[in-house]
């Protein structure tokens, strides 16, 4: 029965797409006459559904056509009281299938479920909020001498800025440093070891945003000082590996 209208869980509540339920239901007018229309009936922005936008590219001859396409994250509730509009065998059929979706979503081994991966994830936020938190102390002692002091009031830069100077990707560079033992990865952010994380090299900032799902988030970037761009330098130069600029002059 599960195969019906694609049903995506991966939510506080299970949602569905507008697009595809204007399909399924077989309505004839255009969906975004249709749902304003199914709007009228009380439903409401962030409480029933969200907005969704992606753009489709299409071919008219040689020349490609980008437009942005407007879809509805539909709950579960919202998706049967629609259903229920439509009057017909098509709409019954589908609202039976929402209900059995919703018995599913509330079981005691859903409920149980969920509550495991929401304390598996606040066990590997923390865990990353620590060791973040913990570089950022480092980041903040007094540096070893005023040389460091002096490169660090200079402007912070992401590591690809760093990697463009030996004609090399972002990802390659945190590889390098990844092998060299200067640099782990926590979950998407790459932190220093212990070893290095007092010297001055980086300095972490934390970004908000505004997520998808309507709510504000936080996220932890790691910049590098200047300080800490000669410190590659020497390290890449060990290996017999220097910026572009370099290999440029001695070929003169």
């Amino acid at each position: 029965m599960y195969d019906l209208i694609t049903v995506d869980f991966d939510n506080e509540r299970p949602t569905i797409s507008g697009r595809e339920l204007h399909k399924a239901l077989e309505i004839k007018t255009a969906y975004k006459d249709w749902f304003k229309r199914m709007c009228e009936y009380g439903f409401a922005e962030k409480t029933d559904f969200n907005p969704l936008n992606f753009e489709q590219v299409r071919f008219e001859g040689n020349r490609e056509v980008k437009r942005i396409i407007t879809d509805h994250k539909l709950t579960i509730s919202m998706a049967k009281e629609i259903c229920m509009l439509q009057r017909n065998e098509k709409g019954k059929k589908f609202r039976q299938y929402f209900i059995a979706v919703e018995e599913m979503w509330n079981s005691p081994e859903m409920i149980m479920k969920r509550a495991l991966q929401i304390a598996n994830g606040n066990i590997e936020t923390l865990m990353i909020e620590n060791a973040a938190q913990q570089q950022q102390i480092a980041e903040l002692r007094p540096k070893a001498s005023y040389y460091d002091i002096v490169l660090n009031r200079k402007d912070l830069l992401p590591i690809s800025t760093i990697a463009k100077d030996f004609g090399w990707s972002a990802a390659r560079l945190n590889s390098y440093l990844h092998e060299k033992g200067v640099q782990y990865k926590q979950s998407d952010i790459w932190l220093l070891y212990q070893k290095y994380a007092e010297n001055g090299y980086t300095s972490t900032k934390t970004h908000i945003y505004d997520g998808l799902d309507g709510n504000t988030h936080s996220k932890v970037h790691t910049y590098w000082t200047q300080s800490g761009r000669l410190f590659i330098y020497e390290l890449l130069k060990a290996d017999g590996i220097l910026p572009l600029i370099e290999i440029s002059k001695k070929e003169q």
